[in-house]
């Protein structure tokens, strides 16, 4: 090679090539074992934990669930479900500010999912890297919360791009913040049109009948 040329090496390319192999394989195992994976994504501060507590106590008599709990440290969310007899684990990632399917295996090895119909892995807080790993889960849900801005689908495109519901959480603060409902319908549609959305509120409840008849109705898919 001459002196003056210079040799790339795509090693972003081939990590994600990798991972998605891997997440392939694990959705394949969750198939078999009809254990539906949620992966729910947010910023910091959204409500994943509160959404996740609710969600707990209307389906806990339904079905068998387990939550994996991903921070970078501390085990404050995981004990928080743990009070609730959910079968649920924390995650350290290490500084890494994502999970991925390797992690999200030795994650799943360790809670056990033979007995569990959901298994809900609440990702790292984060808009940016947790959008661009896949997991392996049977489905990407993620959560925006009002006093966060209806502008954030223009400002994190990739997110929105990869999630198949979006929760648009803390509805009962809308009279506080200037948040246009149609623009942020608007906006995430025109970064995927096949996404659904639907309003929330995991102060009140409001909006959680739907919710849960959405996980119900996927749950009950997968498990065919």
């Amino acid at each position: 090679m001459p002196k003056n040329e210079i040799k790339i090496i795509e090693v972003k390319q081939n990590i994600f090539a990798e991972n998605e192999k891997a997440a392939d394989e694990l959705r394949k195992h969750l198939k078999k074992e009809k254990t539906f994976m949620v992966n729910l994504m947010s910023s910091p501060g959204a409500g994943k934990t509160t959404i996740l507590l609710r969600t707990i106590e209307m389906l806990k008599d339904e079905m068998k669930i387990g939550v994996m709990e991903a921070d970078i440290d501390a085990s404050i969310d995981a004990e928080k479900i743990a009070a609730t007899g959910t079968k649920s684990i924390q995650i350290h990632t290490g500084g890494m500010c994502h999970m991925d399917a390797g992690m999200t295996r030795e994650g799943l090895n360790e809670l056990g999912i033979e007995d569990l119909d959901l298994v809900v892995l609440e990702n790292v807080g984060n808009l940016v890297c947790p959008a661009e790993f896949d997991t392996g889960a049977s489905c990407n849900v993620m959560i925006l919360s009002v006093p966060e801005g209806d502008d954030k689908p223009l400002k994190y495109p990739l997110m929105f791009q990869v999630c198949d519901l979006v929760l648009i959480n803390k509805i009962d603060a809308k009279s506080i913040f200037d948040f246009d409902d149609e623009a942020v319908v608007r906006r995430i549609h025109d970064r995927n049109p096949n996404t659904e959305i639907l309003f929330i509120s995991a102060k009140t409840g409001e909006g959680f009948n739907k919710w849960c008849d959405w996980l119900r109705n996927r749950v009950k898919e997968w498990q065919k």
